[in-house]
């Protein structure tokens, strides 16, 4: 039978951040907490996480401010939508749901950023971390962004440079020409699985967070976040890390590898098969990895878990 879901709001100051959970937060297991990517996504192509959830654990999806179940804010202008802004926002939501004192918590992509810096202010709730597809910062990843465009076909980049030096990138022209970066290094399985595209269909449906702080695509960063790095923080972070990525994935060794230097407690776990998506790409490797990883956070000193 699959666990049982919840669902719910936690007053944010004046305003509400809308969570599921996917099991019961009185089980006795430590919550997982799942941290979206964006910014300006949506925790919908994250649900497959729920197998996580079998075992008992359960598992907590958020959207974060500006997006999905939480309340919208279209007309705050980009200096609004900060980092400081979404980690107060988890702060609130781990208190929200008491789930504070003992929680791990997963980040994907923006999620993943947002999740090591939480995390390098040693919460003493924190059990274990995850960091997947996600780069250290966005220097690094508008480096390798321009590389692994150059690989693309020499049409395409000249069709994405023409729109974006001429700002009509909301053109279908555009999009197709995106739609190949996107089918190489953010999501390999054609058609998208629908997880995937009700996230994407959401930040498209209301671009506000995702415009101001990244820019139109995820390889054209113009927004406030284009400065951004946590990589000054890595070695703060006490927790055990497990960091994630795929072969082929737009968060390119590259830009992972700081993680791998700078987490006093780190191990990396590369998928071959995958590019930005491994929970979706290569599912059955990811179940495993990511239960052998929570097992050993479960384990009495000592023990090493299976995986």
């Amino acid at each position: 039978m699959a666990p049982r879901a919840s669902r719910g709001r936690v007053r944010f100051g004046e305003y509400h951040t809308w969570y599921r959970v996917t099991g019961d937060l009185r089980s006795g297991l430590t919550p997982l907490v799942v941290v979206h990517g964006g910014p300006g996504s949506t925790h919908d192509y994250l649900r497959p996480l729920d197998v996580l959830a079998e075992s008992g654990r359960p598992v907590v999806y958020y959207d974060q401010l500006g997006n999905g179940g939480s309340t919208r804010l279209p007309g705050r202008p980009a200096e609004f939508w900060t980092p400081d802004l979404f980690l107060a926002e988890l702060d609130n939501l781990l208190t929200g749901l008491g789930v504070a004192h003992g929680y791990v918590l997963f980040g994907q992509s923006w999620g993943g950023m947002l999740a090591a810096r939480h995390a390098a202010g040693r919460p003493p709730g924190l059990r274990g971390l995850v960091v997947a597809n996600a780069p250290a910062s966005y220097p690094l990843w508008l480096r390798e962004a321009a590389r692994l465009r150059r690989e693309l076909p020499p049409a395409v980049e000249e069709t994405l440079r023409r729109h974006e030096a001429s700002g009509t990138t909301a053109s279908d022209e555009y999009f197709e020409a995106m739609r190949v970066f996107y089918d190489r290094h953010v999501c390999r399985i054609v058609p998208w699985p629908r997880a995937y595209m009700a996230s994407f269909l959401e930040i498209h449906n209301d671009p506000t967070v995702y415009h101001a702080m990244n820019g139109p695509s995820e390889f054209h960063v113009i927004g406030t976040l284009r400065d951004w790095s946590v990589e000054e923080c890595l070695p703060d972070i006490k927790a055990p890390t497990l960091l994630i990525s795929g072969r082929y994935d737009e968060a390119t060794p590259a830009t992972v590898q700081p993680y791998a230097d700078l987490v006093p407690d780190v191990r990396w776990e590369l998928f071959e098969e995958s590019s930005h998506l491994p929970h979706l790409e290569e599912p059955e490797r990811f179940q495993a990895v990511m239960t052998g990883f929570l097992k050993g956070l479960d384990a009495p000193a000592g023990v090493v878990g299976e995986g």
